[in-house]
This record gives C-alpha cells, sequence and structure tokens, in this order.
C-alpha cells in the first residue's frame, strides 16, 4: 500500500468537535494561549451538560469529539458528557489534558467506562525542572507522568495514548531524551507542537519562541538520533516549506475542527461571526468557530507562497511572528517535475 504524502493527508483530515468545558486549569503554563482567564471562564462554564448535548447533537458525524479548553478532568461532569457522546454515536472520545488528574487511576477508568478511548496529555520536558519550569506548578510533572502511566494501564482497553510537547528554547534541545522518555512511559504517538504565536507565547515571544529553522533543525538531528527505523514522533504546526526533506511520515498538521463559543466572547480580529448564532432554541447565544476562522484572523502569506507547492494545504504563518522574523525564513517550493513519458513506462 502506497502511503500518503503530507498534502494528501492534509486533504483528507477529518472533522473533529471540541467541546472547550474546561473554566480553569491547575497548569500555569508560560506558553498557554488561553491568556485571556477571564474569558476562558464565563465562556467555559457556559458550557453546560444542556449545551453540551446541544453541540454533540448539532456535529453529529463528526469523527471525534474531543473535550478540551482550560483541564476538562476538573469538570466533575465529564464522565456524563462522555457518555452522552458514545450514546450520539461518535466514534472518537477524546480529551486534552494535562494529565494531573489521571493519576488517579479509578478516575481515568472511569472515564473510560464512559466512552474515553483517546488522551492527549500535555508534558513538557522529560524531567521535574524542565517541566515545571514551564508549566510554573509545583508538583505537576510527578502527576502527569502517573496519569500516563495510568492511560498507557488501560491501553488494553482500546485507550490510545498520545502526548503533546510545545516547543520552547529550553526543552528544545532535549528532544530525543524526551522522546525515550514517553516512549518509555507506553505513549504511542510523541507529538513535538510548534508554539501558536498567540496568547502567551505572544507576551514572552521574546523569552520562549525559537525560530522555525532552529526547530526543524532539532527535529531533523533527532530523527537521525533516534536509531528507530521510524520513530513515532511528529512536528506540528510549522509550515511545511521549513520542514521540507523531513519524511512526510513524521510531518504532522493540526487536525480539522469546530467548537462553539459565546458570542459575546468571541473576539477574532476581523470576523463577523454573529450570522451564524443561533437566535433561539438551546444554542441561542453560542457561534460555530471553524479553525480555518482562527487562519484567516491569525495568520497570513505572502504573494510568493502561490508559486510553492505546498500553497493549497498551507493554512499560513502566524501574523505575530512575521511581524517580529519577517519571512526569511520561509521560502517558496518549487512544484515536483511531472514524470516523463520514459520513466512513466519504465514504472
Amino acid at each position: 500500500m502506497t502511503e500518503l504524502s503530507i498534502t494528501e493527508r492534509l486533504e483528507r483530515r477529518e472533522p473533529r468537535v471540541h467541546l472547550s468545558i474546561g473554566p480553569v486549569c491547575n497548569n500555569n503554563c508560560v506558553f498557554c494561549m488561553e491568556e485571556d482567564r477571564d474569558g476562558r471562564y464565563v465562556n467555559n462554564s457556559a458550557m453546560t451538560l444542556e449545551r453540551v448535548r446541544w453541540v454533540l447533537e448539532e456535529r453529529r458525524g463528526a469523527e471525534e469529539a474531543c473535550f478540551t479548553s482550560g483541564e476538562p478532568t476538573l469538570r466533575e461532569d465529564l464522565p456524563q458528557m462522555l457518555s452522552m457522546a458514545r450514546q450520539l454515536g461518535y466514534r472518537k472520545l477524546s480529551i486534552m489534558t494535562n494529565g494531573r488528574r489521571l493519576s488517579h487511576l479509578p478516575y481515568a477508568a472511569a472515564l473510560v467506562k464512559a466512552g474515553l478511548n483517546r488522551v492527549y496529555v500535555s508534558i513538557h520536558g522529560h524531567t521535574q525542572k524542565l517541566h515545571e519550569g514551564l508549566t510554573r506548578t509545583p508538583q505537576s510533572f510527578a502527576q502527569t507522568v502517573a496519569g500516563i502511566e495510568s492511560a498507557a494501564k488501560l491501553r488494553r482497553y482500546g485507550v490510545e495514548v498520545h502526548t503533546s510537547t510545545v516547543l520552547t528554547d529550553r526543552n528544545l534541545p532535549h528532544l530525543l531524551e524526551i522522546y525515550r522518555f514517553l516512549r518509555g512511559l507506553g505513549v504511542e504517538q510523541v507529538v513535538f507542537n510548534v508554539m501558536q504565536a498567540n496568547g502567551r507565547a505572544d507576551t514572552y515571544f521574546e523569552q520562549i519562541f525559537p525560530s522555525y529553522t532552529e526547530i526543524a533543525r532539532e527535529f531533523r538531528e533527532f530523527l537521525a538520533a533516534s536509531g528507530e527505523a521510524r520513530p513515532q514522533a511528529f512536528l506540528v504546526d510549522i509550515p511545511l516549506c521549513v520542514t521540507e526533506g523531513i519524511a512526510d511520515y513524521h510531518r504532522g498538521f493540526v487536525e480539522r475542527y469546530e467548537h462553539y463559543e459565546l458570542l459575546s466572547e468571541n473576539k477574532l480580529p476581523g470576523l463577523d461571526l454573529e450570522r451564524r448564532a443561533p437566535r433561539e432554541g438551546k444554542g441561542k447565544g453560542l457561534v460555530l468557530v471553524a479553525r480555518e476562522d482562527l487562519d484567516v484572523a491569525m495568520r497570513t502569506k505572502r504573494p510568493e507562497c502561490a508559486t510553492c507547492r505546498y500553497d493549497r494545504s498551507c493554512e499560513g504563518v502566524w501574523s505575530n511572528y512575521t511581524r517580529r522574523r519577517g519571512w526569511d525564513e520561509m521560502a517558496p517550493v518549487a512544484p515536483r517535475e511531472p514524470a516523463t513519458s520514459d520513466a512513466r513506462a519504465a514504472g
């Protein structure tokens, strides 16, 4: 079977519905994109069980329902939400979590019993010093590691264990150590996420944001040093032109997703989403926001991008990134030459 290219995989992305349910978080990550804590509290507190059911019914048919934003495990009604989604036919039920509450194995098992079958655990280093220097939360490392271990114990019940490591100047030199540490805990997919240049990542940009060129170089060196034919490691949310030369298998991508938020709390610049807001019924006050809306509002392209092989697949570059560092790192990649008739005949 021929392996799909990164552009083919991007074209075949299945939709995912995000449910933003965590009013608060028990970590305090320096790069968190949710810098507006008050706004998050208002928005996510409004996602009652009744509203969650409405969203799940509206977006029925999506491949995955992912409970996220803030720390979803701090919601006591999370098991009910998972069970509701399973009853409505969602095939993949996931949470994006710092994993700390999963350290209590009976709680993690209760989520799985309710329908959870995939976890994305955020962990940002292989040592307490590195991880907690970024989460700025004492005791968070041991609890997150224990949470991953709990999730790994539940793999025999069909749970997939993925991790997300947000790359900063501090942890970028340690990709190999982080990867080996996480695989040793039973993690199936180790995802290295490039920061979105928004929220606190924008506020502290100069202190923590490595360049795209540095990230791509370190990732290439990590793959070469791993000693594995195909490491289960993926680099996500970085312009494809910068990662040219990295095997497509390891070039990850952000899923297509949609979520609902309070219309009154929507702050995407330049976008008028009011026309999407239901005027009555259980969805009144909510507005549908897609990943593409964020891209339009917060990313940019330049005219030269139109000549790049990846133009149709590329979401653009974070405007806050190019505002600081310009475009020198991003060079359009020439289209592939079509196969000649002799080459096709030989094939």
